[in-house]
């Protein structure tokens, strides 16, 4: 079995899109029919998410942590108690591609780590998006970006590495250092790539909604081409 898991907080408007595109990545040929189990950890709604959940049929936890760091942790027990042995994980307001399980489960790593795409950039300006191609989504193979919205790793490596950290940001950069302290092997890959939102609402302190408010505060100040290099995520 091949668990998802999504942290969630009040992200009515936005889940749908997320399990359904998942839904496709599910029926992928390539996993030959293999069970695939969805897991939000509903952290703290007071709106409809939940409603939307059931909607698609897909299995929640529930808590009041306002943390994603617990929220993923939560989703990953319970989708290992079910018996998974891969975990992808994701984010509420992220679609990911039809190929996103099949190309996790086979790129000969314990762990996998990929790159996140903006399509709608909103009200950003138009040097934003420029920038961020150019300097701050290297999408390549080799890559060291670190998105909780597009990764995945084994059951056994999960554990072994301690699980993610009860940390309101930055649970995903932990526990990728704990995976490399383990000596898992990690893919560094361009492909899969996940759409993600370019909404300046933050669920989580310093996370990607933070990093684009801060790369275009810096596009704003020094123009697109002098950004510096601690802004890279």
């Amino acid at each position: 079995m091949i668990g998802v898991i999504v942290p969630a907080h009040n992200e009515a408007r936005v889940i749908d899109h997320c399990l359904a595109s998942i839904a496709v990545a599910a029926a992928h040929p390539g996993l030959d029919g293999e069970p695939v189990l969805v897991v939000v950890a509903l952290d703290d709604c007071s709106d409809a998410t939940a409603a939307r959940c059931a909607g698609h049929g897909v299995m929640t936890v529930t808590l009041d942590a306002r943390c994603v760091g617990v929220a993923r942790a939560a989703a990953a027990s319970c989708a290992l108690a079910h018996g998974a042995r891969w975990i992808a994980s994701t984010d509420a307001d992220t679609s990911v591609p039809a190929d996103w399980l099949w190309r996790q489960v086979s790129c000969g790593a314990d762990a996998f780590c990929g790159v996140v795409e903006v399509v709608d950039w909103l009200d950003y300006p138009e040097a934003v998006r420029v920038a961020f191609n150019r300097h701050g989504e290297v999408v390549r193979d080799g890559h060291r970006h670190i998105h909780g919205a597009n990764m995945g790793f084994s059951a056994a490596a999960y554990l072994a590495a301690g699980g993610f950290p009860a940390l309101a940001t930055s649970e995903d950069v932990a526990l990728v250092a704990a995976l490399t302290d383990t000596q898992a092997r990690l893919a560094w890959l361009a492909q899969p790539a996940v759409v993600t939102s370019a909404r300046r609402t933050a669920r989580a302190p310093l996370g990607f909604s933070s990093f684009l408010r801060a790369l275009e505060r810096e596009v704003m100040e020094a123009g697109a081409g002098l950004l510096p290099a601690r802004l890279v995520p």
